[in-house]
């Protein structure tokens, strides 16, 4: 699924990564311990997360996760938002809760990682 279609189901914002809206996902994750974040070994993955500061990049970073969510009506830092862009990674934001955006894009189709 294309993080386009992502933003359409999760009536999202896109905060960065405008130019990297064709990207493919094949799984999503979700997750605000940043910990558990870093046991997933998963291509083209989406994060869903309502942690919203900068190890949430930085996590993102590490475990080559190039695209993020943020659920709940949290909104991206001026900092995080830097870093995104400076690593790539496309972030959206939407009003959902985690578990309607988990089950709105498992509905059309998008994968758990397990």
């Amino acid at each position: 699924m294309k993080l386009k279609e992502i933003a359409t189901i999760l009536n999202a914002e896109i905060v960065c990564g405008h130019s990297k809206l064709d990207r493919e996902v094949n799984a999503v994750f979700a997750s605000d311990l940043m910990s558990d974040v870093l046991t997933i070994d998963s291509e083209k993955l989406l994060l869903l997360t309502g942690l919203v500061n900068i190890q949430t990049i930085r996590t993102s970073e590490m475990s080559d996760i190039k695209n993020i969510v943020l659920v709940r009506n949290k909104k991206a830092s001026p900092e995080m938002i830097a870093l995104a862009e400076e690593n790539r990674i496309v972030i959206m934001q939407c009003s959902y809760s985690m578990y309607k955006s988990c089950g709105l894009l498992f509905q059309n189709g998008l994968n758990p990682v397990y």
